[in-house]
């Protein structure tokens, strides 16, 4: 079993403001997970999926993220349904996909798609604005300053609040920020994918948010033998909740969103932000890439 020398407990930041002005617990919820297979279809239980969503809810999370290839439509129908009108909750939501079939995802950046693609959002979500939306993709065969400008006029008439990107390099971050504020960015990142590191560095210091997706996607570390396994062990932690608490560590700015579909797995993530990790266990994480 891995020996730790106890050290000071470091315990992260609660909260972050996106976009200077909406403050979210940290630990958000994700809802990739609540259509059917290949997210694609009603999920297999609607009333649990409303339960985890509502638990969520009345457990302090008050960061949610959807998008409308969800299903497609399906997350963004369950969240309104489960928590509209959403008092104290911020939705963050993207457009920039189609969906040819079950996990089949196709980007379109064309204008008149994200023009479209917002107002279904607006009306499965029930509300007047979107607190954020993200570029889900950027799409190659449509220039960057069309795709970004089309959602900066849906901001600039008051049908958005704040913007953000998804799967983007330093470049295209750059690129859109010089076109419009962005407030988050949402790129893969977790202990085993760590890639967007660098992306993950310049955009907290910009203040802006970066919102890792499938962030307990741990591969192998976390096999019953494997490196992060026997460190949970010596922790008291499950390795999912140190695959959190590790992200939330890593930066002030970064917003996990794990998605479950059981409540009893909502309980043991959220529990992940309760977690004061010493240095040496944090050190130990650091090097399992």
């Amino acid at each position: 079993m891995t020996t730790i020398d106890p050290g000071t407990p470091v315990r992260p930041a609660a909260t972050f403001t996106i976009g200077g002005d909406l403050t979210v617990r940290r630990l958000g919820y994700g809802t990739m997970q609540l259509p059917g297979p290949g997210v694609w279809g009603p999920p297999r239980d609607r009333a649990a999926a409303l339960a985890v969503l509502r638990r969520a809810a009345d457990s302090g999370v008050d960061l949610f993220d959807t998008a409308d290839s969800y299903g497609p439509g399906v997350a963004e129908d369950l969240l309104r349904e489960a928590l509209h009108p959403y008092d104290g909750i911020v939705v963050a939501t993207k457009v920039g996909f189609t969906r040819p079939g079950p996990g089949r995802w196709v980007p379109d950046g064309r204008p008149e798609h994200l023009r479209a693609a917002v107002e279904g959002s607006l009306r499965r979500l029930g509300v007047e604005r979107i607190d954020l939306l993200q570029l889900h993709r950027v799409d190659p065969r449509v220039p960057l300053a069309d795709q970004i400008g089309a959602l900066a006029e849906l901001r600039d008439a008051g049908e958005v609040r704040h913007l953000g990107l998804s799967e983007v390099t330093v470049g295209q971050f750059e690129a859109a920020a010089a076109l419009t504020p962005i407030a988050t960015v949402q790129n893969l990142y977790n202990l085993a994918e760590r890639s967007a590191e660098p992306l993950l560095r310049h955009v907290a210091a910009r203040g802006v948010g970066f919102i890792p997706w499938f962030p307990l996607a741990t591969g192998r570390l976390a096999d019953p033998d494997g490196p992060l396994a026997r460190l949970a062990a010596s922790t008291g932690a499950s390795p999912a909740q140190l695959a959190l608490a590790w992200l939330l560590h890593r930066s002030p700015a970064v917003l996990p969103i794990p998605g479950t579909s059981s409540t009893d797995h909502l309980a043991q993530n959220l529990a992940a932000d309760g977690l004061d990790l010493d240095p040496a266990v944090l050190d130990a994480l650091d090097r399992l890439a």
